[in-house]
């Protein structure tokens, strides 16, 4: 049955809800707190209107409104407990009090139990337990919550051995599923890594007594993530934790925030502080439960052990309460291991030794183990700045540091987090946290470097010189906190970060290099001809040295591993590895040859008399495979060379590209040539040598390609219909918009043809629409080099006069922009 409350209680509380929900001048726990309040107040008025004589009944607010936290849109968490003697007065009571709730639109999660009821219900479910944690009187019988309020907090201390572990389970599992807040373009503010869930999990483990979070900035950076929250909801109209994209600069907005990379940095940096302290109070659970379930003969023969030890190792003093000392072995000058952390020797000066920091860092990392908490904030408050240049034992452990492979990402957040990396390096502070707005970047700024200097060390054996590795790896994006192209701002800062390190002219000069070039060589590889003699000559002025092209080599390497899968590929690899073994010949002194046309293969001429005796378009289909890493592994797939030989003809670009569009194939690389054919032979052949490769699924059979390619040839296949079609068959989704087209002539890149530039938004039938704008301009395509990184789609095309000379300079320019002016529409 439908009970309405009286008009006045829902009725004022809409209004009273709305006007706080509408005032700019009280925000953030203020608000929360209010509304809050408000909600109390008025679900008392329901509560006393239904049970005007509240004995053995009581209203609990349990979860995010048990602490007062309301978000504008947030569920109201509601328990109705009694003791069991009327369960008819009790039902009346729900429906007079969840029906109003209901009526107003606010969502709402609603139980009826007893004491007993309540309680079995948190032993059997985890999460029931959490919100139980946070139980607050509301209205009714007082006694009645505080009891069940003291047995749920008795249990939970109890049982926390048992729990503790199962609640830890359940928060890997959420960031398995959910990734981790610190570096999602759209995160989930509640369900992340670092977000807060975990935030009330470290409130559940402080409640057990078992251990605590490190409180240093916690709470208000729990605090900002639901400052972030309250503004989603009020800009969305909607209970979501998720911040879309669309959604971030009107949340900044409502924020007093500057734009949304300003937003997605705050919402950043709170994560890494909750992710950081659970990382920490959840290694301290495990050393409690551990500790704790040594058997009472283990743990007699341990201190008896330990006795020994103490008094055989003098000055090691004893623990406190004159108990034994734990056993600490030395790793390095004032750093030792303490029961699996690395922690400072008990004579260890931080105040005295500023590159104890550094020491205790690269120890830990090498041991593979975690810096211990206290050690690290006693040495970030006796921590002083290095001289400059840094003496050369600070500079060796910064690179052994660097060098350790994947332990060294979490010691490095650990001296993050204390303030020690921006102590040591305060150019540090521009990319800390620094939102990527490019899907290919699984991280931050910040943690793109670290992970490229972890991979970069396991390429230290195969360069001469691994430390100018390792801190190329570390200072390749740091131009990226300044405006401008970040290679030539990222330059100037290396060089500087690199002198002050201590490292030679010589050496900082190859350093500031690698910086500089660090996309030099996959963007050439990419998108430049490297049979043109001008594209390998560029690359290796721009180098200068062997060791320096071998360095570079590694680090573009590390650098597009650490970008993310989207970045490298065994077609990359090969392309580069191409481009290097071209650049190393003339940096030995062997000048690059002119580039001819290579003399056509047996295959070739068997293709190109096919096209010319049936007066179509003939191909092959051939797998591109290079060895396995491991020799008992498979080939790795460089992608499909496709050849086609068609009867030389207008708009064989565009029906090619067409066509395999249609079929789902992503070309990598395109070459166009006219083939001479024997002696007697009449007629003229174009020779297409492509590289594809399937988007999923595979490869088409030829002789299908092949007829659809000839009716796109003769005209009877509407390629733009097709793939007009197919388009709008997929559903439109609400996103960022994306930025036009552009279209540039390289300069100089060629003295053989015009290279003509185009960046758009990757999407099916680019290369199609490219190829036609491209032969309404009546340019001759000699070859296309085709790049993509994400929604991103750079395609370079090598373009000549129809005699086979570049454009001249007016004319390019207006080619450029016919083709931008075709792609905008």
């Amino acid at each position: 049955m439908h009970h309405q409350a009286e008009d006045s209680g829902p009725g004022g509380y809409a209004a009273a809800r709305l006007r706080l929900l509408n005032e700019k001048a009280r925000s953030g726990p203020p608000r929360r707190s209010a509304l809050a309040g408000l909600t109390d107040e008025w679900l008392a008025g329901l509560f006393a209107a239904g049970a005007p004589a509240a004995r053995g009944v009581s209203l609990v607010a349990v979860g995010g409104y048990g602490r007062a936290e309301l978000s504008p849109r947030s569920d109201l968490d509601l328990l109705l407990l009694h003791d069991g003697s009327d369960p008819g007065t009790v039902s009346k009571l729900a429906d007079r009090l969840w029906y109003p709730v209901w009526d107003l639109g606010l969502a709402l999660d609603h139980s009826v139990r007893t004491p007993t009821e309540a309680r079995r219900t948190a032993g059997e479910d985890l999460k029931v337990q959490l919100g139980l944690l946070d139980a607050r009187h509301v209205a009714g019988d007082l006694g009645l919550t505080t009891a069940l309020r003291t047995t749920v907090l008795a249990d939970w201390r109890n049982q926390a051995p048992k729990r503790l572990p199962a609640l830890r389970e359940l928060c890997e599992e959420r960031a398995a599923r959910q990734g981790e807040l610190q570096y999602l373009l759209e995160p989930d503010l509640k369900e992340a890594r670092g977000g807060l869930r975990d935030a009330t999990a470290l409130r559940a483990v402080a409640a057990s007594w078992l251990a605590d979070a490190p409180r240093e900035g916690l709470a208000e950076a729990r605090g900002r993530l639901l400052d972030v929250r309250d503004a989603l909801h009020l800009t969305t109209g909607r209970a979501t934790d998720r911040l879309a994209l669309q959604e971030q600069d009107q949340v900044a907005a409502e924020l007093g925030l500057l734009d949304a990379d300003a937003l997605l940095r705050q919402v950043y940096e709170a994560a890494r502080v909750i992710a950081y302290a659970g990382d920490v109070t959840w290694r301290e659970v495990g050393r409690v439960l551990r500790s704790r379930s040594v058997r009472p003969r283990l743990r007699k023969l341990a201190r008896e052990r330990s006795d020994f030890l103490r008094r055989a190792v003098v000055g090691e003093g004893r623990a406190l309460g004159g108990g034994p000392a734990p056993e600490r072995s030395p790793l390095a000058e004032g750093v030792v291991e303490q029961d699996g952390e690395v922690v400072l020797a008990r004579a260890a000066r931080p105040d005295r030794d500023p590159v104890l920091p550094l020491r205790a860092a690269a120890a830990a990392a090498q041991a593979g183990l975690p810096l211990n908490l206290h050690a690290v904030r006693r040495m970030a408050a006796g921590a002083r700045a290095l001289p400059s240049p840094w003496p050369a034992e600070a500079r060796q452990q910064l690179l052994t540091l660097l060098g350790s492979g994947r332990p060294t990402v979490d010691v490095w957040e650990a001296l993050e987090a204390e303030g020690l990396i921006s102590l040591l390096l305060p150019d540090w502070d521009r990319v800390r946290c620094r939102p990527q707005r490019n899907a290919v970047h699984l991280w931050t700024v910040d943690r793109h470097l670290i992970e490229t200097a972890v991979r970069a060390s396991a390429f230290t054996r195969r360069v001469s010189r691994p430390d100018l590795l390792l801190i190329a790896a570390l200072l390749h994006d740091i131009g990226k906190g300044w405006p401008g192209d970040h290679s030539v701002a990222g330059e100037v800062i290396a060089r500087d970060v690199a002198a002050r390190i201590g490292f030679d002219a010589d050496d900082v000069t190859v350093i500031a290099t690698l910086v500089r070039h660090h996309l030099l060589l996959v963007e050439t590889a990419t998108r430049r001809d490297l049979d043109d003699p001008a594209t390998v000559r560029s690359v290796a002025e721009a180098v200068g040295s062997p060791g320096t092209l071998e360095l570079l080599h590694a680090l573009t390497e590390a650098d597009a591993l650490a970008t993310g899968p989207a970045a490298w590929s065994s077609w990359r690899a090969a392309l580069v590895a191409d481009l290097v073994k071209r650049v190393a010949a003339v940096l030995a002194g062997q000048a690059p040859s002119d580039p001819e046309e290579a003399a056509p293969t047996a295959q070739h001429e068997r293709l190109a008399l096919e096209a010319v005796a049936t007066g179509a378009p003939v191909l092959s289909l051939r797998a591109q495979t290079e060895p396995p890493a491991e020799p008992s592994g498979d080939p790795e797939p460089l992608g499909v060379e496709l050849l086609i030989a068609v009867p030389d003809q207008a708009g064989v670009l565009p029906a090619v590209a067409g066509v395999l569009a249609m079929h789902r194939l992503t070309v990598r690389t395109a070459e166009l040539r006219s083939l001479d054919l024997p002696d007697g032979v009449d007629g003229s052949v174009l020779l297409l040598d492509w590289r594809v490769a399937a988007e999923y699924g595979s490869l088409p059979q030829a002789a299908r390609l092949r007829a659809d390619l000839v009716r796109a040839l003769d005209g009877s296949l509407d390629i733009a219909g097709r793939l007009a079609e197919r388009d709008a068959a997929y559903p439109r989704r609400r996103g960022v918009a994306a930025p036009p087209p552009r279209v540039t002539v390289a300069p100089a890149a060629s003295r053989h043809a015009t290279v003509i530039e185009v960046r758009a938004q990757d999407a099916p039938g680019l290369l199609f629409r490219i190829g036609r704008a491209l032969e309404d301009t009546a340019v001759r395509v000699r070859s296309a080099h085709v790049s993509t990184l994400g929604a991103n789609a750079v395609d370079v095309f090598y373009v000549t006069q129809e005699q086979g000379v570049p454009l001249p300079g007016e004319e390019a320019v207006a080619v450029a922009g016919k083709l931008e002016e075709a792609l905008r529409v």
